[in-house]
């Protein structure tokens, strides 16, 4: 049981960290950046485990610059919504394949997703620009704060394989 309880805390201090700078952020950067979007990168970024966790983070960070692109792209081809997400998704997924990114689909989707969502009567460009501007800086923020707890201060959290169970359910 320590080993989970030790890799909840960890967790639970990294999304709270993103949670609060990500706030921070947005009192200073509120005109470029939506403070949802970009808290919506920042927990798609971080992960629970401690071990690869900066590799996993990158892997993530290029898989939303993926989905962020094709969303982009996208953009200019005017194709309706629910049609443009679908298309989109699709698009980013096969990216991701050639890209061996398929770790992260996940966040490329949500990517894709905050980039094509936006409100009938707003302007698509500057919402778009803004939006890819939070995915990004939600990306570096996740990145950070995972280089910081395992980096810096090397905070190891070890993964749940079966040998750890196995010794939970003796122990």
């Amino acid at each position: 049981m320590v080993i989970f309880n030790k890799t909840l805390r960890v967790y639970i201090a990294k999304c709270v960290s993103g949670v609060l700078l990500s706030s921070l952020l947005s009192v200073f950067l509120s005109q470029w950046i939506d403070y949802s979007w970009s808290l919506i990168s920042v927990v798609l970024v971080l992960s629970p485990e401690g071990t690869d966790s900066v590799e996993l983070a990158l892997t993530r960070i290029k898989a939303n610059l993926v989905g962020a692109a094709v969303g982009v792209i996208l953009l200019f081809t005017h194709v309706p919504a629910p049609w443009n997400i679908a298309l989109g998704a699709a698009l980013a997924l096969f990216v991701c394949y050639q890209l061996k990114l398929q770790a992260a689909a996940r966040s490329t989707l949500a990517a894709v997703i905050i980039i094509l969502l936006h409100h009938e009567g707003a302007n698509l460009w500057s919402a778009a620009l803004s939006r890819v501007c939070a995915v990004i800086t939600g990306c570096v923020l996740g990145l950070l704060i995972t280089y910081v707890f395992h980096s810096l201060i090397k905070i190891n959290t070890p993964a749940m394989n079966s040998e750890a169970v196995k010794k939970e359910r003796e122990g």
